[in-house]
This record gives C-alpha cells, sequence and structure tokens, in this order.
C-alpha cells in the first residue's frame, strides 16, 4: 500500500515539482497551499489524479495543518514565504509563515506521529560567513530577517527530534531554478526574471557588479534529494541538515551571458540586448558555494544535472511558457 505525503506549499515552484515527482513514484500526494506565491496552473494537470487531493490553506492555521496531516505517514513541508528583500521589506510576514507556520506542521506532525519531516533549509543561514565552500556545521551570522526564520526552523527540528522523537532532515537549497519557477512579481527570482526581460527585449537587471557567485541547483537535483531523505534507510541521517546543490559556483554574470546566448539562438535579437547594473541588494551574499560531501555520504545524493545543462533545460521550458 504506498504511503501518503503531506506537501506543504505544493502549488508553488519546488512543491510543485515534488508533487509531481512523487506522483510518478506511486505515493499518494495530498497538497496543501494557501496560493498566496503558489499557483494553480502549477498543479493544474495533477488535479485529476487518483493519488492527489488539493487542500486550499494556511499553514498559519493550525486547525488546518492538524487536519491536513491526519493519515499522512510523511511530510515533505516546503511552504514558506521566501525571498531575502521581501523580509527586509515584510518582516512580520516572514516570521509569521516562515516560523510560526513551521512550528505549526511541525508540532501537527509529531501530534499525528508521522514517520518522517523533511523539510525546506536555505543556504541563507551561512550568513555572513566567508568560508568556501559552505560546510554544514560552520554557520556565519544572518543577514536578513528571511536567513534568521530558516536558521530557527533548523533548531525546532533539532530540538524536536530531541524531545519527542519525530525524525527530520533539513535540506539547504541552493539558489533552486527549473521549471514553475514564476518570472513574475517584485520578488521574483534572478534566472526567470533575467529570462522574461530577454524574451521582451528589455535590459536584464542585476544586482551589483555580477561577479558575485552562487551554487545554482536544477530542480531535478533537488527531487532526487528529497526522494533521498524520504526513502534512506540509514537511521544515522536524522536530526541533521544537508547541503543541496550541485556544488559549482558560477557568477550572474555568466548566468546572464549563457541565458542571452541560448535564447539568440532562438530569437536573434537577443543577441543585442544590453545588461543593466543595479545597485546590490541589501542582506545578499557576496559568494556561496556548497559542500555536498556529507549529503553524498549520508544520503547518498549524487546531483546529476550540471548548471549550464539545466539552464539549456530551463531555457526551454521558459520558451514555451513565456512566448
Amino acid at each position: 500500500m504506498s504511503k501518503r505525503i503531506l506537501l506543504t506549499g505544493g502549488a508553488g515552484f519546488i512543491g510543485s515539482n515534488l508533487c509531481e515527482h512523487f506522483l510518478q513514484k506511486g505515493y499518494k500526494v495530498r497538497c496543501l497551499d494557501n496560493l498566496s506565491t503558489g499557483r494553480m496552473s502549477n498543479i493544474q494537470g495533477l488535479l485529476e489524479h487518483p493519488n492527489f487531493e488539493f487542500v486550499e490553506a494556511d499553514i498559519r492555521d493550525f486547525e488546518a495543518c492538524v487536519k491536513a496531516v491526519q493519515d499522512c505517514e510523511l511530510v515533505l513541508h516546503q511552504a514558506a514565504l521566501g525571498s531575502v528583500p521581501r523580509s527586509i521589506d515584510r518582516p512580520l510576514d516572514t516570521n509569521a509563515v516562515n516560523i510560526t507556520g513551521f512550528l505549526n506542521v511541525l508540532w501537527a506532525a509529531t501530534q499525528e506521529g508521522v514517520e518522517r519531516f523533511v523539510y525546506a533549509a536555505s543556504s541563507s543561514t551561512y550568513g555572513d560567513s566567508k568560508e568556501l565552500p559552505k560546510v554544514e556545521d560552520r554557520i556565519g551570522n544572518p543577514m536578513s530577517p528571511y536567513a534568521v526564520t530558516k536558521l530557527v526552523n533548523e533548531q525546532y527540528a533539532k530540538v524536536f527530534g530531541q524531545m519527542y522523537g519525530i525524525k527530520t532532515i533539513g535540506l539547504r537549497y541552493f539558489n533552486v531554478f527549473g521549471r514553475n519557477l514564476d518570472p513574475d512579481g517584485a520578488y521574483a527570482a534572478a534566472i526567470p526574471k533575467f529570462v522574461k526581460a530577454f524574451l521582451e527585449h528589455r535590459s536584464p537587471e542585476i544586482h551589483g557588479d555580477g561577479e558575485q557567485t552562487r551554487d545554482f541547483t536544477y530542480i531535478d537535483n533537488v527531487l532526487h534529494a528529497n526522494e533521498c531523505a524520504l526513502e534512506t534507510e540509514n537511521e544515522e541521517v536524522f536530526h541533521e541538515v544537508y547541503n543541496v546543490a550541485f556544488g559549482e559556483r558560477t557568477s550572474v554574470n555568466q548566468i546572464v551571458k549563457k541565458l542571452q546566448l541560448l535564447l539568440s539562438e532562438k530569437d536573434p535579437e537577443i543577441a543585442e540586448v544590453e545588461l543593466k547594473y543595479a545597485q546590490a541588494r541589501k542582506g545578499d551574499v557576496r559568494d556561496s558555494l556548497a559542500d555536498i560531501a556529507k549529503a553524498r555520504r549520508m544520503l547518498n545524493y549524487n546531483p546529476k544535472i550540471s548548471v549550464l545543462a539545466g539552464v539549456e533545460r530551463a531555457i526551454d521550458w521558459y520558451w514555451n511558457d513565456l512566448k
């Protein structure tokens, strides 16, 4: 008999991809989302699936969390209010969703006796640490309200594991991109915003000099990491956090120029679009690179898709979705 997963934030970018992935793996999936940042279009093709259930609810509502987690053996907690700039503009909202909401889901899962609670952590937890690559047990001071909330999530998960015995695994995502990543809105992620600007023959806006580096991570590597976390039989993995990335450092300028090159093959006018540079954003780290040795060793995480290969796949999706 297939197990049921409660997947919070399931209509969002990462969540919707996880819903589809685990349905294909034979799981039953209950998707919870309040649609504040998630989109029904991301899960439209799943609504008729016999093992898929959509619940429109808010993780800030504890009773809704209790109801949603009933009969679920597993929880994949992806719901959050993302974006460093948004957290600077709206710290109360970020705290309410990312800390109170997280605690609601975790406590509901604990009371229901779920077998495993896997949650989305963040590379923002490394804060002002200059050390490269980033290693899980060495972090700096948070540089934004968002980073504070994600650090608190990790602490709650560890304490709950110690106090109540719930098996938790945190996955520190590094700059995830790919299909279903929304290019619209003030807080949209960089890569889809760049793509949309090029498609509209507008200059993409790069914050800072563009030489800041990130460990850009294609969505399929994240799906693989969640599968590893959900299915591992290694009892030593719990109550820990793991970096989820490709383990490769790429500058924003490199990404933008690769996007422009690939898109200009489809639309030659894009080659003439000039880049636009703006002031660096508050709270942004200068460089980020993950050490993924712990995830490889403990979870058997083995990412297959490089940054540039992921960009090529993302280009095809955005070309079809945005044109």
